[in-house]
């Protein structure tokens, strides 16, 4: 493998090196060129009159990313992001974009998911709009992707979709509805933040898992979470058959008091075991909620779930905009999760504010399956500051390569001034543990590694929610083939504009 990345990178023109102090614990990080993945919209001339519910369409804008390399080819890689994004939710269609050959060359594609990417009733695929992207790889080399598809105008809807692919992503299958649940009448379930994962061990089992919304007491709209009736169940739904048919979803956790769940990811380990790292909230609307990092585990293919446990408590406040103190969407409260593919090893990284007072990059481990973890500690490496609010650090991803080496992506201002404007980066840093390094203490990470060549200004990124919220996704991909990472993420253009780009780095 490492011989084809070389390779691939003396064909880049301008290929160069960047390098930073190392600890103990690993060799320098070094990258390939920065590359744009993303392409001009092909859903542009996509009719969305009288279909805005009060929202505005960023059209050429892409967020929110995620990248899954195939098992059986390091060379096959497939990304996903929103494309053309809405103010208030979801975008035009999910964009795919696959490559056969190490990244030289991408092939543009897309499934059903929504009108503007050839949904219709016939195929399963007729709504307005489609979001939260994720894909996966089956060990025999199948890939699925996974939709949040919803309706706000009309027959307001929310479903999760799943579509197959057998030839690396090139072409998609027509999509299957896994959940469909209607938002306007009682009780208001909102399914959202869905993700995938198929099996490492067994290439007929595929997990999809997210949280859905109860409001038995108001319409289905946010406000609804400050009513004490308010829940949020995690509802699981799996293929036994490598995806010809999906079992009807089902709650594994359904609240009978205020609390909910949200950002559900399931990773296999070696052993068969799998493992659904989440956070549970506690409270509701003025009783601010309180936060907990939980897990549960399956040891049957997903048939049987324990009880949620709390590893951690999360604290949290939010990215913001260190100058005008403007919200960014993204909160804190959706954990990544990786699994060490060899020893079973289980990391988390989430945001934080115990370190400083504003959100940083926290990271836990567990070696025996999720019975106990480490104590949480900062890995992203954010320099101090005079202003505290240009120290945050935000939207972790954490990926473990084939030589057990960890890396954690993130944002932050570090280069912001009293000038206009907040410069935003992208960067990763790893730990490899071996020795005396653990990855459970701060020292033992280092290697950071700047992933964009310019910053972008975060005052310009599309907004979430209105008016406020600048959004580049609540996560970016990050993936590995062998012991090089592929690091996915958004990085602003211009105004309301935003570019998906990534860079090998190992």
């Amino acid at each position: 493998m490492r011989l084809r990345v070389a390779i691939w990178l003396l064909t880049l023109a301008g290929a160069f090196t960047l390098a930073l102090v190392a600890p103990a614990s690993a060799g320098v990080f070094t990258r390939s060129p920065l590359q744009t993945v993303s392409v001009a919209s092909p859903f542009a001339g996509c009719d969305l009159t009288g279909l805005d519910a009060g929202g505005t369409n960023f059209l050429n804008t892409e967020v929110e990313p995620w990248v899954e390399a195939n098992p059986t080819n390091p060379l096959n890689l497939s990304a996903v992001w929103q494309q053309d994004r809405w103010s208030n939710g979801g975008a035009r269609g999910l964009l795919t974009r696959a490559t056969h050959d190490g990244g030289l060359t991408w092939t543009t594609t897309f499934p059903h998911f929504s009108r503007c990417a050839g949904g219709t009733a016939a195929n399963g695929g007729n709504y307005e709009r489609s979001s939260d992207p994720w894909v996966t790889f089956s060990p025999n080399g199948h890939a699925y992707q996974i939709s949040l598809s919803v309706n706000f105008v009309d027959d307001p809807t929310t479903a999760i979709l799943v579509s197959k692919s057998t030839d690396g992503g090139d072409t998609w299958s027509e999509p299957i509805t896994v959940a469909r649940d209607p938002s306007d009448e009682p009780p208001f379930l909102f399914n959202d933040k869905e993700s995938i994962t198929a099996d490492p061990t067994n290439a007929n089992y595929v997990y999809a898992i997210w949280d859905r919304l109860r409001f038995p007491s108001d319409r289905a709209n946010f406000n609804a979470q400050h009513a004490f009736s308010f829940r949020g169940d995690a509802i699981f739904s799996r293929t036994t058959n490598g995806g010809t048919s999906w079992e009807p979803a089902r709650a594994i956790v359904a609240p009978r008091k205020l609390e909910s769940t949200i950002g559900h990811q399931i990773v296999g380990r070696p052993t068969g075991e799998l493992i659904d790292l989440f956070t549970l909230f506690h409270g509701s609307g003025n009783n601010r909620p309180g936060s907990r990092l939980a897990m549960m585990r399956s040891t049957d293919k997903g048939a049987h779930w324990s009880g949620p446990d709390v590893i951690h408590k999360i604290q949290f406040k939010g990215a913001f905009d260190p100058d005008t103190g403007r919200p960014i969407r993204a909160e804190g409260f959706t954990p990544e999760v990786a699994v060490d593919r060899n020893n079973g090893n289980v990391y988390a990284t989430w945001q934080d504010i115990r370190f400083s007072g504003v959100d940083q990059i926290a990271f836990s481990m567990s070696t025996d399956g999720g019975d106990s973890w480490s104590r949480p500690i900062k890995v992203s490496q954010t320099p101090p500051s005079t202003d505290t609010a240009n120290e945050q650090a935000w939207v972790p991803a954490v990926h473990v390569a084939d030589d057990g080496t960890i890396a954690v992506t993130y944002y932050d201002f570090r280069f912001n001034t009293a000038a206009p404007g907040v410069p935003t980066d992208h960067w990763i840093v790893d730990c490899h543990p071996s020795g005396n390094v653990t990855c459970a203490k701060p020292n033992d990470w280092g290697n950071e590694l700047r992933l964009t060549d310019i910053s972008f200004d975060v005052e310009k990124l599309p907004f979430a929610r209105g008016p406020f919220g600048y959004f580049v996704g609540e996560y970016e991909g990050l993936t590995s083939t062998g012991n090089t990472f592929w690091p996915l993420f958004a990085i602003g253009t211009g105004d309301r504009l935003t570019d998906i780009v990534t860079a090998t780095a190992h």
